[in-house]
């Protein structure tokens, strides 16, 4: 079986560059009373994400659950999730970047109150978006994985074929969505793996 040829690398964000605390957030809101139900409060987050409602609107409903929250509590429950960001990965990204071999393109499930914490907390943010040709947040484009429909809007956006494609996710039910479509995959185990290990750990793809 021959090697694709790989032109482009189409890479998630949270727990590939910078780390995550998944249940975080679930732990800080229920320290802070919260006792919604999980459905709603799972719509109202996924809502968000896609850009159907803007943060104050995201907010406000918080701040209806949590009368007696601060807003400054709510907004750190919420980003409790993003943790650090290790300057090694960075360092990958530039070199694989400078190597000019490869299409990049950021495609992250996120939101403005994430993306602003991650300005404001890592110094590097704009020299990490630079290395991309394209940078995807579900909330700018009203999309997000794992729905299909994010993967063709990438793919015909920036007319890429996807058996000449890769990309790399922590979400099975993420890089699922994607193979399904015929794009290549590495389903990144995050504290296992580590994306600067792309080429030794896809040696048959890349």
């Amino acid at each position: 079986m021959n090697k694709p040829n790989i032109k482009n690398i189409i890479f998630d964000f949270g727990d590939i560059f910078i780390n995550l605390d998944k249940i975080a957030p679930t732990n800080a809101f229920l320290k802070l009373g919260l006792t919604a139900p999980i459905d709603a409060i799972s719509l109202v987050n996924d809502t968000y994400e896609i850009g159907k409602i803007n943060t104050n609107s995201f907010l406000y409903t918080y701040q209806k659950w949590l009368p007696e929250i601060s807003l400054n509590e709510i907004i750190d429950a919420w980003n409790s999730i993003l943790k650090d960001f290790p300057i090694a990965r960075l360092e990958f990204l530039k070199a694989l970047a400078a190597q000019n071999k490869h299409k990049l393109i950021l495609l992250s499930n996120t939101n403005d109150l994430h993306i602003d914490w991650v300005k404001e907390n890592i110094p590097f943010f704009n020299e990490f978006k630079s290395c991309f040709d394209q940078f995807y947040l579900s909330q700018e484009i009203g999309l997000r994985k794992p729905n299909s429909e994010i993967y063709e809007f990438v793919l015909q956006q920036n007319k890429l074929t996807a058996n000449e494609t890769l990309f790399v996710d922590d979400l099975k039910q993420n890089t699922d969505a994607a193979k399904a479509l015929g794009i290549h995959v590495w389903n990144l185990i995050p504290g296992q793996e580590d994306v600067t290990q792309l080429f030794t750990k896809n040696p048959t793809i890349l």
